[in-house]
């Protein structure tokens, strides 16, 4: 048989395990109940007893048999047209994404950075020219315009190409540039390009590229997931080579793993699958003799040095016409190559950037440009990057009105938003298998959950003893469950901390059988419920009458109950790469919303309970509060997605600190609109990864206490 069904076969067994002892302590403690040998309130415990052995048992007598039944029906393939309408949908989200990213980094604004590409004279880097294309490589070295970049890209045979660069040439800002471009002259036929941070593909759990594509495409675009365009469409895009990755930032990851990588896309691809890959020089060049290989049929370009002119041209036409009397002389020196500092640093379009938005934005004295540009271009670089967080802080203040793309929403003391980047940059440097990217789940991981899981176990703990008192008017009972719940909750809590994020799905449409399974499992289980409800009261009383006229409050309890909490709540819950979260904020907001959904089932149940005990001549106001108490606390417990609440959990402990704002998603929202951060999916990432490193060397800045 299968691994699936002895999965199947090994959960019943656990289930039962569970669930025949409790059934038994139920029955056992019912009796002493009977006979006044413990107090009446704790009838509600032998209930309890009752509701959670027929939970297990009533539920694990069918999985294995519906498994059977339907591992055989094959899933209907999607049609041309929802190929078609898929990928349009996927160019559409993909444009919008890097649109929006273009604006935020003024990539063309006044005019795309005057640098120059061509192909790499390092032969052992690139594959043989006949099989990169027919005839000669057109990447003559030129400024060429975009247009011209993408049209020698078509003209490649298997249309693959590696952008080489040191640290700062624009690497990046070429490939976004590039999958826009291809987006904006994309024919039917033609894959749409994706980009995506190398980073993020782990090759030990997704060995083939493909693999690990379909799941970034599931997740960073769940739009592709909707119903009507059929099953499978990530799947199917990705096998059919409707899609083409554009990988940025291979050097991102460690030095083993890159050369796994280049060997594992060589594995991948045949000759129709195309691919655009970013990587620092000096990396990609390890990677390559490493495995002994290239990059198949990939053409390799590099950049050229920006000229000293172009780039004192592409600056003035950033200032405004009349500019500031020093600015004249800074140009002229850059011109003429008297400041070399200054030539060197804006020679790459990182350095280019770093000067307009630090002093021409702004609007302020630039004269200690022309200081340090003649000075080390190493120091002129940290000036640079030091001035950076203030500058975009002060030239993009908060929006009064509606939500703006490109003005934060809240305002920030710039040194307080360096020393909170510079904790976050440190972080992610200690991670060297994800140096990148940055999910606000992750911050939970940042800190040591025991302080939190020991005082949430506390609380919970006097909580449920102070109930337990209050129902069975027996402190001692109280008094001996409170350890034991805060201990229970402190250890099965632990989990919450390293859980992604998940999202209610209530669509019925295709998962009309599942919800069906929901209601049957409700069913057994209330009739498991009721027979050991009977059996008991026969043990006890033998009438049959009294036995069937009292199962039915048991069997109501255990059967909706099981409805309106795990089932209910199994059926909604969906992890983030099955949900219609794209964005770091959706994300948070989805799992947030499902804690909530979990809470009002819980409240139901404890209702519901509050209700039967109160039906059963149990002081009423008791019973309902002790209930929802109850309740609440299941609703929580229950379900595999809890990242929202350890978010809530540790971020204040990090506020008390100094390490992060309380209103921590607030503010990464804001670097994201400031220029600070970018989104990939539902992760952010630094814009720029030297700005990056160079927080994270920085010396340590001491925190504030809120």
């Amino acid at each position: 048989m299968s691994a699936r069904y002895w999965q199947h076969r090994n959960a019943s067994n656990r289930a039962l395990a569970w669930g025949v002892p409790l059934l038994i302590v139920a029955c056992v403690g019912a009796i002493l109940v009977y006979k006044k040998i413990v107090p009446q309130g704790f009838s509600m415990g032998v209930l309890m007893s009752l509701i959670g052995g027929a939970w297990l048992v009533g539920e694990r007598l069918v999985p294995i048999l519906s498994w059977w039944r339907r591992r055989g029906a094959p899933a209907p393939a999607p049609t041309s047209a929802d190929i078609g309408t898929a990928k349009d949908i996927l160019a559409g989200l993909v444009a919008q994404q890097w649109y929006d990213e273009m604006a935020l980094r003024s990539l063309c604004d006044p005019a795309p950075m005057p640098l120059p590409w061509r192909s790499t004279e390092r032969r052992e880097l690139a594959d043989h020219p006949e099989i990169i294309a027919r005839g000669t490589v057109a990447f003559p070295g030129l400024a060429v315009h975009i247009a011209d970049l993408a049209r020698n890209f078509r003209a490649l045979r298997c249309r693959r190409l590696v952008i080489l660069g040191d640290p700062g040439t624009g690497k990046t800002t070429l490939a976004v540039q590039l999958v826009l471009e291809l987006l904006r002259t994309r024919q039917p036929d033609e894959p749409v390009p994706v980009l995506l941070s190398a980073a993020r593909w782990d090759n030990r759990t997704h060995p083939r590229l493909q693999d690990w594509l379909t799941a970034s495409l599931a997740t960073d675009y769940p739009a592709l997931l909707a119903e009507g365009l059929g099953p499978d469409i990530p799947e199917t895009l990705v096998a059919r080579g409707e899609v083409l990755p554009v990988l940025d930032g291979l050097d991102e990851l460690p030095d083993h793993t890159r050369a796994d990588m280049l060997t594992a896309l060589n594995r991948s691809m045949c000759d129709r699958h195309q691919l655009i890959l970013t990587c620092r020089t000096a990396q990609f060049a390890a990677a390559v003799e490493e495995i002994g290989d290239v990059l198949t049929a990939a053409a390799v370009i590099e950049p050229q040095p920006m000229s000293p002119a172009a780039a004192a041209g592409y600056l003035e036409a950033c200032l405004p016409p009349v500019p500031r009397p020093s600015w004249p002389p800074i140009l002229e020196a850059l011109r003429t190559g008297t400041a070399p500092a200054l030539a060197e640093v804006a020679s790459t379009s990182l350095g280019l950037w770093l000067v307009r938005a630090t002093y021409i934005s702004p609007g302020v004295d630039p004269s200690p440009l022309l200081e340090l540009g003649r000075g080390s271009a190493a120091d002129l670089h940290d000036h640079l990057c030091d001035r950076l967080i203030p500058a975009l802080v002060s030239t993009r203040p908060p929006a009064d009105g509606p939500v703006q793309p490109f003005r934060p929403q809240h305002a920030w003391p710039p040194e307080q938003v360096g020393r909170w980047l510079t904790y976050l940059s440190r972080q992610l440097s200690r991670d060297p298998a994800d140096p990148r990217d940055m999910a606000w789940w992750h911050l939970a991981r940042y800190t040591s959950s025991r302080p939190v899981r020991v005082g949430a176990g506390i609380a919970i703990g006097i909580l449920a003893g102070v109930v337990v008192w209050l129902l069975t008017k027996v402190p001692h009972a109280g008094a001996l469950i409170a350890p034991l719940i805060a201990l229970c909750v402190a250890v099965l809590i632990g989990s919450w901390f390293t859980e992604p994020p998940g999202q209610a799905d209530f669509h019925v449409r295709g998962r009309l059988r599942e919800l069906l399974g929901v209601v049957r499992n409700g069913l057994v289980i209330a009739a498991v419920a009721a027979l050991v409800s009977v059996l008991a009261t026969l043990l006890l009383e033998p009438d049959l009458t009294v036995a069937l006229a009292g199962a039915w409050q048991p069997a109501l309890l255990a059967g909706f109950g099981y409805f309106i909490v795990p089932g209910v709540i199994r059926w909604v819950e969906r992890p983030t790469t099955d949900t219609a979260a794209r964005s770091p904020r959706s994300t948070w907001r989805a799992d947030r919303n499902l804690t909530f959904i979990r809470i009002v089932c819980g409240l139901g149940l404890g209702l519901l309970a509050g209700i039967i005990a109160g039906l059963a001549q149990q002081p009423w106001i008791m019973v309902m509060a002790g209930g929802l108490v109850l309740g609440l606390l299941v609703g929580l417990m229950l379900g595999r997605h809890h990242a929202w609440l350890a978010y809530k959990l540790t971020v204040p402990r990090l506020a008390t600190k100094g390490r992060l704002p309380l209103r921590a998603m607030d503010f990464l929202e804001d670097a994201h609109r400031l220029g600070l951060l970018r989104t990939e999916g539902p992760y952010y990432q630094f814009r720029h990864v030297e700005l990056q490193k160079h927080l994270a060397r920085g010396p340590e800045q001491p925190s504030r206490q809120p």
